[in-house]
């Protein structure tokens, strides 16, 4: 479990959303998804974590949408947790840009493909921040046990663990749910990326594409294996977006998604006990 200022993730408590744009597009889009995010989740009472790349180092085409710059969208997202008093998640991808970013961000994320990177876990761990490291396409549940470790080594057990599907022959993800159960057994609270989890790498014209009618069936299977929180990317108009256009869930179908997963959490957490 655990204790993050206004929040509370894992430990049977109630599953957190986390949620927002791929990636800072501007200053506009990103306020008003952040505002519209926050009035759902206050309706519906999950504990909400908003989530936004400053950058996306990690592109299928050099000639993708990269960022912002580093100040511009720290800037951005640093509005929105001052205004909204709304705990922020980004990406980091070296050891140089963490003392920046911890300014900002609540939790540092491990991109899937770092996820093995010793020296960024253990500096992201120095931060004294959580961490959330994603699960590399490439990985086994059991295996992320190491990547864990290497943050506690720098005394910070402030660590979740993300699936976001695994790679299933060429331009395909599969999403195993018995990594869900191995990964919460290894002791750390477990997200469920179901957004992520329905790309189809590489698949589309110079970018990756996706299938975004399974987000809902996969969140719901997720949340009755028994998961602390749901990572979903969401956008008011996915294919305008300029980062995961493929993969990110239209804002204006979130509140279905809640609505069908909210039961199902209240029936996992308080009538099995997990």
């Amino acid at each position: 479990m655990i204790k993050s200022e206004k929040l509370v993730i894992g430990g049977g408590n109630r599953l957190v959303l986390i949620a927002g744009p791929c990636v800072v597009e501007g200053r506009e889009i990103t306020l008003k998804t952040a505002v519209k995010l926050q009035k759902l989740t206050q309706k519906h009472q999950i504990p909400f974590i908003f989530k936004s790349s400053y950058k996306k180092a990690n592109r299928t085409s050099g000639k993708s949408f990269s960022t912002l710059g580093l100040d511009d969208a720290l800037e951005i997202l640093s509005e929105i947790k001052n205004n909204l008093g709304v705990p922020i998640l980004t990406d980091i991808h070296t050891e140089n840009e963490i003392d920046t970013v911890a300014e900002v961000a609540d939790i540092l994320q491990i991109p899937a493909f770092l996820c093995r990177q010793t020296d960024l876990l253990q500096a992201a761990g120095r931060s004294g921040k959580v961490v959330n490291i994603k699960k590399g396409q490439f990985m086994a549940p059991e295996d992320m046990k190491h990547q864990a470790q290497k943050v506690e080594s720098t005394g910070n057990k402030k660590v979740m663990l993300t699936e976001r599907g695994a790679s299933f022959g060429y331009h395909n993800l599969v999403v195993d749910m018995r990594s869900l159960t191995i990964m919460r057994s290894l002791g750390y609270p477990v997200i469920l990326d179901a957004t992520h989890s329905v790309q189809l790498p590489g698949a589309g014209k110079n970018q990756t594409a996706g299938q975004p009618e399974y987000i809902f069936p996969i969140a719901r299977a997720g949340v009755a294996v028994g998961i602390d929180g749901l990572f979903i990317e969401t956008h008011p108009d996915p294919k305008r977006a300029l980062s995961d256009s493929g993969s990110q869930l239209k804002l204006d179908l979130l509140e279905d998604l809640l609505k069908q997963i909210i039961p199902i959490d209240n029936i996992v957490k308080e009538k099995l006990g997990i």
